[in-house]
């Protein structure tokens, strides 16, 4: 069911429960007062019939005969007077008697001063009277002929009300649950045009301060973040066959040529070379790419405990003096490197080890000799990290775009490289909510500074 609907169910439902209610309380309180109200003139009637015979002195006779003149009607007052030991002083109608009095309905009178009953559609009151020093026991019936008239009026009223009302209120529940609804109808519209290839339709956000617009800001966000993926992806995915393109097209050439003809020994082993040089690099850039496929994941797919980063520092270190002999690697700490607190941070130790060595290796590629300085301090909340080298530093016009994947400046003509490290030493960095800066000039250098919160 819609959820249009079920609004409608719902709001309908409510206000037919509540009047409901509200036809409740008016029937039975009007019921309740209105036999109240005949109780009090069955009473007061009968009090009178009682003082024109006691008082007045009007004969038996003559109040039986205005009694059969005004009979004809159940809402006729019949009225008996007896004394307390149950002798009949008066009645209007013995051959009728509506009430049929007995000695115990004349003891529980006597006994309670008062009782109201019905008896066949009747309102029946007996009470106990005192007249000039004696007790009577008087009792009155009748049927309130106007007064049920008037409850089985307002019962129909109540009913007729009752329908006309839910169904204004079905009406009106219609009418608000679509009005409410209406923006929800138009984001679904929207969206079902949206697909891959117009990502950059947004929904609208209306005033920007109720709950569909918080649901539609929502939206649009996700449609940014869905964006920016599809965007990356790619672009990703073009760089990735470009770059992949590049060594097996090397390989092809070179195993093409070498089984072109019948070549030397010597030859066939150069060619095999050349082709094992192509396969490291797409090997170098496989690893790469996992490496930037796993610094891209949500942050909470990622395991981070306590480490120290010095620690990680040596081990990238020692990897890479281990490949590449040649490499000078020095580490200097600028304070005490005992305190455990600054050099701590929560993170991941193989994701780091991947940022500190691609940004080692690149400061030892970029310089002759190729060597590399790291200066560990801290400040504050951070410890601070400075790969600093002396080679050929970046021009301005590629200083801008260093961090952007697969990109290589002006520099890649003088070693070999995919465009990887930097931007997945950048993701690393910040997916360890730190920071990376660089400042370089051609011919002096290059400094890339890591902060990093510790713990």
């Amino acid at each position: 069911m819609k959820i249009r609907n079920r609004l409608t169910l719902l709001f309908t439902g409510v206000i037919a429960a509540l009047l409901v209610l509200f036809a409740l309380v008016v029937y039975f309180s009007f019921s309740h007062d209105r036999e109240e109200e005949y109780y009090k003139n069955l009473r007061q009637q009968a009090i009178t019939k009682a003082n024109l015979l006691l008082d007045a002195k009007v004969t038996p006779a003559v109040l039986q005969l205005i009694y059969k003149n005004a009979s004809g009607s159940r809402s006729q007052e019949e009225v008996a007077i007896y004394d307390t030991a149950f002798h009949l002083l008066y009645h209007d109608a013995v051959e009728i008697d509506k009430v049929k009095e007995t000695k115990a309905m004349i003891r529980d009178i006597t006994d309670h001063k008062e009782i109201e009953f019905h008896q066949a559609g009747l309102q029946v009151v007996g009470f106990l009277y005192s007249h000039n020093g004696n007790d009577y026991i008087i009792t009155a019936a009748a049927e309130d002929e106007y007064g049920l008239a008037r409850l089985k009026n307002l019962t129909w009223t109540l009913f007729i009300t009752f329908f006309a009302a839910v169904i204004v209120g079905l009406l009106a529940a219609q009418f608000f649950s679509h009005q409410a609804l209406k923006p929800v109808s138009a984001m679904v519209d929207k969206v079902e045009v949206i697909t891959a290839t117009n990502l950059d339709l947004r929904l609208d956000e209306g005033n920007g301060k109720d709950e569909i617009a918080e649901l539609a800001v929502t939206f649009n966000l996700m449609l940014d973040r869905l964006e920016q993926s599809f965007d990356a992806q790619k672009h990703f995915v073009s760089n990735i066959s470009h770059e992949l393109r590049t060594p097996l097209t090397a390989m092809m050439a070179e195993l093409e040529i070498t089984a072109s003809r019948e070549r030397p020994a010597a030859e066939y082993r150069a060619s095999m070379y050349h082709a094992i040089a192509d396969a490291q690099q797409l090997v170098k850039l496989s690893n790469s790419l996992l490496d930037l496929a796993k610094a891209s994941y949500d942050p909470a797919e990622i395991t981070f405990k306590e480490i120290r980063l010095d620690e990680v520092l040596m081990d990238a270190r020692r990897d890479i003096l281990q490949a590449h002999p040649d490499y000078t690697i020095k580490v200097v700490f600028e304070e005490d490197e005992d305190d455990d607190d600054v050099v701590s941070v929560t993170g991941n130790e193989y994701l780091l080890k991947v940022a500190f060595t691609n940004l080692l290796e690149n400061g030892c590629k970029f310089s002759s000799p190729p060597e590399v300085t790291v200066t560990v301090t801290w400040f504050k909340a951070y410890t601070i990290l400075r790969f600093t080298d002396e080679g050929i530093g970046v021009s301005r016009d590629d200083l801008p775009h260093i961090f952007t994947p697969f990109y290589r400046g002006a520099n890649h003509r003088f070693v070999d490289g995919n465009g990887i490290g930097l931007s997945l030493s950048q993701k690393i960095i910040r997916l360890h909510k730190g920071n990376i800066s660089v400042v370089s000039r051609p011919g002096s250098g290059t400094v890339f500074t890591v902060e990093l919160p510790h713990v």
